[in-house]
């Protein structure tokens, strides 16, 4: 097993001014979430731009209220993290205040830079989607283009943020490969939840799965009217980042494919559970949104895949920072 330096106990005290990389990352990460943020004020002062007549958005005002002026605050947190994590005080904050903000980031982002991507491209070889059968749109078309660009942009900008804050603060703790680390990386407990966790995914994987290869069972009427190309690409994305999750942290805490990077695959980790959990919370979330039409009640399956998300991101999540603390302090 190769020797690596001990790992940093305590963060850096710079007090120089950010570099011009990460001025202009910033700036990219701050001016992307005016969009999102704009509308989003719009719509809770009462205007109705980029929602079409008859949207279902404006059957319940004060939901829409609500949910808006929560979205409003958790784009707004981005703009937080990005200054963060260009200056000098932000190496002081404690690991535990800043991670969790940056995995749910992580986790709400990804999918999106993932998903809208393979979108398009689906829609460039199949042709724009269509509903199987006609009904008044959510949104105008040109609203996903700018939110969704903007999600990107957001994510873009504040992963290069994260990645360049990580080094500069922890750079030993993702060096090496997995055949470095201790024979027992983390304790039973820790294992046991892991292959726990991985054991409940395969719930909402199979859910996903069988929703991407064209099932409706456990579907609202609602849904099944309005699968489109979109529906199926977006449920194969979230059955790979079950994957990616489950297969990320087992193969950090039991050391298998030796030769893989620790950045690798705790990056596989960490995305993935991010994915996983935050959009399970979010999606079970809106399950329990009130609605009184009966046909766009979800099930008791998809709530119960929805669940099972949450609950498996989460403690895979949990996995891997009782990983991180125990890489730490073993140097």
């Amino acid at each position: 097993m190769t020797q690596t330096a001990p790992l940093p106990t305590s963060a850096p005290t710079g007090t120089g001014r950010p570099s011009a990389a990460r001025r202009i990352l910033r700036a990219l990460a701050v001016v992307a979430c005016l969009p999102y943020i704009s509308l989003k004020v719009a719509w809770v002062a009462g205007s109705e731009i980029g929602i079409p007549a008859g949207s279902e958005l404006l059957e319940h005002r004060t939901l829409l209220i609500v949910a808006n002026s929560v979205s409003v605050a958790m784009d707004a947190v981005v703009a937080v993290l990005a200054l963060l994590l260009t200056q000098p005080w932000g190496l002081r904050v404690r690991p535990w205040l800043l991670a969790f903000p940056l995995w749910a980031a992580t986790g709400l982002l990804s999918p999106i830079m993932i998903g809208f991507p393979a979108q398009l491209a689906v829609a460039l070889v199949t042709g724009p989607s269509k509903t199987a059968t006609a009904g008044e749109p959510f949104l105008d078309d040109w609203v996903f283009g700018v939110v969704y660009g903007g999600f990107i942009v957001q994510g873009l900008a504040l992963g290069s943020l994260f990645v360049l804050y990580v080094r500069e603060r922890w750079a030993l703790a993702w060096r090496g490969s997995l055949g470095d680390l201790p024979a027992r990386p983390c304790g039973t407990g820790t294992r046991v939840v892991a292959v726990a966790a991985s054991l409940l995914a395969l719930l909402p994987a199979a859910v996903h799965l069988m929703w991407a290869a064209g099932s409706t069972r456990g579907l609202s009427p609602s849904q099944i009217a309005r699968r489109t190309d979109d529906f199926h690409v977006l449920e194969g994305i979230r059955a790979l980042f079950v994957a990616v999750a489950v297969i990320g942290v087992l193969l950090l805490l039991f050391r298998r494919a030796g030769a893989l990077s620790v950045r690798t695959t705790l990056g596989m980790a960490w995305i993935g559970s991010g994915g996983v959990g935050c959009w399970g919370a979010y999606m079970l979330l809106v399950t329990f949104m009130p609605d009184t039409d009966p046909i766009k009640t979800f099930t008791g399956l998809a709530r119960l895949a929805y669940a099972g998300e949450m609950i498996t991101g989460f403690l895979l999540a949990g996995c891997v920072a009782v990983f991180l603390r125990r890489r730490t302090a073993s140097a």
